[in-house]
């Protein structure tokens, strides 16, 4: 199916992807390298409630293009070494970037501290499930997923940080114009 999608011969892809895995690893690794980039940049640029928000539609956007691994997320990671090794290491990197935005965004007096270490891990831990998972949810639901349905979940996932957002923070809120932004 592959094969005929890409317009050439079986033989031709397995030329250049011996087995199944081959293939799955090449598409996901093309998948994660904008996700990668951006994680590594993370700091270079100034961080405003709108580049947050930018960046979040980004990311869910880029997803729906590589919805196939998402659907089937738990199996693969069950099933290719590689991916799975990748997968746990992002884990650990988007982790270090979520604590950076929050101390970021404290120090610009954008939200408050935190009032227990747990209280911080449980929302890191949150938001990455919640980006990990609402794709798969759509699919569970059969939710047509277009351009304002990516615009409604990344408005869900910029408001798990509402709560903890100043008053200064909620007027920059306030102040997004969320459909303009992406």
């Amino acid at each position: 199916m592959i094969a005929l999608q890409l317009k050439m011969s079986s033989g031709n892809l397995n030329y250049h992807f011996k087995t199944r895995e081959d293939i799955l690893e090449a598409l996901y690794f093309e998948m994660v390298e904008t996700f990668d980039a951006r994680i590594e940049q993370l700091g270079e640029h100034e961080i405003t409630l709108e580049t947050i928000a930018q960046d979040m539609y980004k990311s869910l956007d880029r997803m729906i293009a590589y919805r196939f691994f998402w659907t089937d997320l738990y199996n693969l990671l069950r099933s290719n070494e590689k991916i799975k090794a990748h997968f746990e290491g992002v884990y650990s990197s988007r982790y270090k970037g979520y604590e950076f935005l929050f101390e970021y965004l404290h120090q610009k007096g954008i939200i408050r501290d935190f009032e227990f270490t747990s209280e911080r891990q449980f929302l890191i831990e949150h938001m990455i499930g919640f980006s990990n998972t609402w794709l798969y949810n759509s699919f569970i639901y059969d939710i047509k997923v277009d351009d304002n349905y990516i615009r409604h979940q990344t408005t869900n996932l910029l408001m798990m940080l509402y709560p903890y957002f100043t008053d200064f923070g909620k007027k920059q809120y306030g102040e997004l114009k969320l459909g303009d932004l992406m």
